[in-house]
């Protein structure tokens, strides 16, 4: 295991976090102080989307493996991939590098990938997978992949918000202080819509508020926020919810749009749509907002669409393509 500890991960992240704040976007300059105004107006007219467009052929129902989906990525223009961790320990340094190289010859990165551990289940069965995540994160750190992600259920049969909240704090900081020790940082959905966190006796956190206070009591420097325009939608956020955010503090988006014609109250997690389908779910000042403050990591499309997994995998990942750049058109 990688012994580098919490204080050595925490200075090296500061470093590389403060590199990436620094670069990427187009900056308007002003050759005179009495035109500061109009230049702040064009910076802002010149920033652009620092975020990668991702591939993620498990959320849209298509089997592939690690090099087959590296190949739809590189056809369709698709800039990150989903990492497989099964997949990747497999490959000798050779495969390996090869497989790097020629990501990095057509500018394809990782995405997120997911989190092996129960967390929300006995302790029994959290310890167990716990033991775990050390080589899982080795073969991730090899690979280059730097980002994880996952949710928290928006509801409990059978503990109260209070010790739901505390049982999740305490069992996420001991799960980011190992993805720590690897150079990686963990993302956090929450689910947002009400038909989900009412469907059980205790509802939990399902609004990025809550999301805020739990991430502010794991206190850990690689915890943030996986935030899904779906979430954002159902939980009646705004674009000034994200812009309370800084950009380092998002780890990876998800991207869907909902079904017309149904009261927010009564969308339901399992049916979504496409990005950019039905016009439901604001996404120009989503993506918007996300460019404002710098989110410079994977974005991917997750729409729960049965329609998308009855079709050819070609054919699913050339129209979840085709939605990504419709949606990208909307802040470019």
């Amino acid at each position: 295991m990688n012994t580098r500890t919490r204080r050595e991960w925490l200075a090296h992240s500061g470093v590389t976090l403060a590199s990436i704040g620094l670069s990427g976007f187009v900056t308007a300059l002003a050759e005179d102080s009495t035109h500061q105004g109009e230049a702040q107006g064009e910076q802002k007219k010149a920033r652009r989307r620092r975020f990668r467009a991702a591939l993620s052929c498990s959320a849209i129902g298509v089997q592939a493996d690690q090099i087959q989906t590296l190949e739809y990525a590189v056809k369709y223009g698709f800039e990150a991939i989903e990492p497989q961790p099964e997949f990747l320990a497999r490959l000798s340094d050779a495969e390996l590098g090869k497989l790097r190289e020629k990501m990095q010859l057509h500018h394809v990165g990782w995405s997120a990938a997911g989190v092996p551990v129960d967390f929300r289940g006995s302790i029994e069965r959290f310890t167990a997978t716990l033991r775990g995540l050390p080589k899982y994160c080795e073969v991730l750190q090899r690979a280059g992949v730097d980002r994880l992600g996952t949710y928290l259920s928006p509801t409990s049969r059978d503990k109260t918000y209070l010790e739901n909240f505390r049982l999740h704090a305490k069992r996420l900081r001991a799960i980011a202080d190992i993805v720590a020790c690897y150079g990686m940082r963990l993302g956090l959905e929450y689910v947002g819509p009400k038909k989900s966190w009412s469907a059980g006796r205790y509802p939990f956190i399902h609004t990025l508020q809550e999301m805020k206070e739990l991430i502010a009591e794991i206190d850990h420097p690689c915890v943030g926020f996986t935030l899904d325009s779906w979430h954002w939608y159902t939980a009646g956020e705004t674009r000034e919810d994200i812009l309370s955010l800084r950009g380092n503090q998002v780890i990876v988006v998800h991207l869907n749009d909902a079904p017309a014609g149904v009261p927010v109250d009564e969308q339901v997690d399992s049916v979504r749509d496409l990005p950019c389908a039905t016009g439901v779910i604001d996404l120009k000042n989503f993506l918007s907002a996300l460019v404002e403050i710098g989110f410079d990591g994977p974005a991917y499309i997750e729409p729960f669409k049965r329609e998308l997994r009855q079709l050819p995998p070609e054919d699913a990942v050339r129209v979840t393509a085709e939605a990504m750049r419709k949606t990208l058109a909307l802040i470019e």
